[in-house]
């Protein structure tokens, strides 16, 4: 077993760790972040095994935003394990300081902390109760794919890194693939906004069954997650297919629709999209992601693939 990385609940500490524990003995040594909201899977792990690559002190936040959900969204249901969290990371290892603060938001004049009610319950961010005014948006990624159907879940993701990013300063930090868009949401947030970090995109981590990781599994039912291999199985065939000569989005996503929907899954939205502008393509020329987000009971699953020809 690994010591236990120290615990850091209030912004102005983990700052003045960072810095502290950066520039000491008289060297400068590299910070990464690894941004979570717990409930730590082997996905997550593998974003600290990776950011342990790129840097000398490890930092991992445990952070449920309520800036990232919509007054329809339970935030209280979101799965949450906070010892359980900690002692995967003592296992693993490496990992320096885990940040996790009450609340990340200012509270407002009556005193309300933003993301909580006046019964202390969490509520979004966007129902009119919270006094934060200041956002970060990033336009014309954040449109489409999961931002259609959730207008103001990217603009409450920027927000909450670009804290972190304030309060823990890294020189790194590692987000894993499977949120796509987020990861490139980030990346183009950092390059507009000068922040002088390096973005890592970590591939997606998978079950044996093919299905990729999520807190949001543990959901499922023994039938559900049957059913959702659906997801991955599809858009393996569909890479297969584009490196076999078929480059016809139409047809492509024809085929992924019809594999999730037969299978019982109400889907979100399947699309093919450049990789780097996130605008869906026609006809495959470049490097795209074939994106899929569909429901499987109550549980939503988003997942992706990569075709580089």
């Amino acid at each position: 077993m690994s010591d236990e990385p120290e615990i850091i609940r209030d912004k102005a500490a983990m700052r003045s760790w960072s810095r502290s524990k950066r520039y000491s003995h008289g060297e400068t040594l590299t910070l990464a972040l690894v941004p979570t909201m717990g409930f730590l899977h082997q996905g997550h792990l593998s974003l600290i095994q990776e950011a342990k690559k790129h840097a000398q002190l490890v930092v991992v936040s445990i952070y449920v935003n309520p800036g990232q959900f919509s007054p329809s969204e339970d935030l209280s249901t979101y799965p949450s394990d906070f010892q359980g969290d900690l002692r995967k990371l003592v296992e693993i290892g490496g990992v320096d300081a885990v940040f996790c603060p009450p609340n990340l938001y200012e509270t407002t004049p009556s005193g309300l902390d933003l993301g909580r009610d006046f019964e202390g319950k969490a509520v979004s961010c966007v129902d009119g109760r919270g006094g934060h005014e200041s956002w970060v948006r990033v336009e014309r990624l954040e449109k489409g794919l999961c931002g259609k159907s959730r207008p103001i879940f990217f603009r409450g993701v920027a927000t909450i890194v670009a804290k972190l990013f304030n309060i823990v300063e890294p020189d790194v930090a590692v987000f894993g693939k499977k949120d796509y868009q987020q990861w490139r949401i980030i990346r183009r947030m950092v390059h507009d906004l000068d922040f002088p970090i390096n973005i890592i995109g970590s591939e997606i981590m998978r079950d044996p069954d093919g299905l990729a990781m999520s807190s949001g599994n543990v959901h499922l039912s023994a039938e559900e997650r049957e059913k959702a291999l659906s997801i991955s199985r599809s858009l393996s065939k569909a890479k297969h297919n584009v490196q076999n000569g078929q480059h016809s989005c139409r047809e492509l996503k024809k085929l992924v629709i019809q594999e999730i929907t037969e299978a019982g899954g109400r889907l979100d939205y399947a699309e093919v999209v450049d990789q780097e502008s996130l605008e869906p393509v026609d006809v495959i020329k470049c490097p795209v992601v074939f994106c899929v987000a569909s429901w499987f009971g109550k549980v939503r699953l988003i997942d992706n693939i990569e075709i580089n020809l």
